[in-house]
């Protein structure tokens, strides 16, 4: 017998994917061999990059950045406005 993964006892007794479906069921697809998801539902993705490089902030939304927004808002109409 050969060692393929496609063989169907082998799939029978692979373990199931642990995700959710649409339908709130839970998916029947065999995982990613060393993972809990199957292909479809991200088991082939390593991740999240290593790092705190998703933690990152730009500073557009600070207080600083919308003060300054203002401000510039306040002159641009007073010169709009001007006769």
């Amino acid at each position: 017998m050969r060692n393929n993964a496609m063989e169907p006892e082998i799939l029978a007794a692979a373990p199931r994917c642990l995700a959710k479906t649409r339908k709130a069921t839970a998916c029947q697809s065999p995982a990613v061999k060393g993972r809990k998801r199957c292909r479809m539902h991200g088991g082939t993705n390593p991740g999240a990059p290593k790092g705190n490089q998703n933690a990152r902030k730009h500073g557009g939304y600070s207080a600083q950045t919308k003060e300054a927004m203002r401000y510039v808002k306040a002159i641009a109409r007073l010169v709009r406005d001007a006769p």
